[in-house]
């Protein structure tokens, strides 16, 4: 019974220590172009899953009608196509430099298959050591639905949002490009 007592003691004083030696002595990556920690996907998965369940909004307060669409495409375009992309748009810089990479929300799935709640909720609070920076501050409710709105339906968008998109990335520059594409 000692012996069990005592390999309880450091277990529980051993591991907690080396787990803050491999943070407190810069073990741990941190480093955007590192790999990730034993489970940190997994992990952080989980947690951000379960608390997204929790939270989020279960009904949408607007109308997934065109003009919400039209104005989803506006907020987009501004706040979240540098991380996102645009259809047709190779993927910027900046998310081309984030750890976890950004979806790219108009390439395959995206969030088409996420409720608007959950869509919602993600844009609204954030998600923490992802670079997805929560915008509850910055932008309208009415906005942050219309964005959700936007892309929990972006595969099947009305063709006057599929034209604001394309022209959204008709207009922005390209790395070495001036406006609409011309060189500087």
């Amino acid at each position: 019974m000692k012996s069990f007592i005592v390999g309880l003691v450091i277990g529980v004083l051993v591991v907690p220590l080396m787990v803050y030696a491999y943070f407190a002595w810069g073990m741990a990556p941190v480093a955007t172009s590192a790999s990730a920690m034993p489970f940190e996907k997994a992990l952080a998965s989980k947690a951000l899953n379960a608390r997204i369940k929790k939270e989020m909004p279960k009904t949408v307060p607007i109308a997934a009608d065109e003009a919400n669409y039209l104005a989803g495409v506006q907020t987009y375009r501004q706040y979240c196509a540098v991380c996102h992309g645009l259809p047709m748009e190779a993927p910027s810089a900046i998310s081309k430099g984030m750890f976890p990479k950004p979806p790219q929300l108009f390439r395959g799935k995206g969030v088409t298959d996420d409720e608007p709640g959950e869509t919602y909720w993600k844009v609204a609070n954030g998600i923490r050591m992802t670079g997805m920076p929560g915008y509850s501050q910055s932008l309208s409710s009415t906005q942050m639905w219309q964005v959700s709105l936007l892309l929990a339906n972006a595969d099947k968008l009305p063709d006057a949002a599929k034209v604001a998109l394309a022209s959204a990335s008709a207009q922005a520059p390209t790395a070495g490009q001036g406006p609409a594409g011309t060189q500087p």
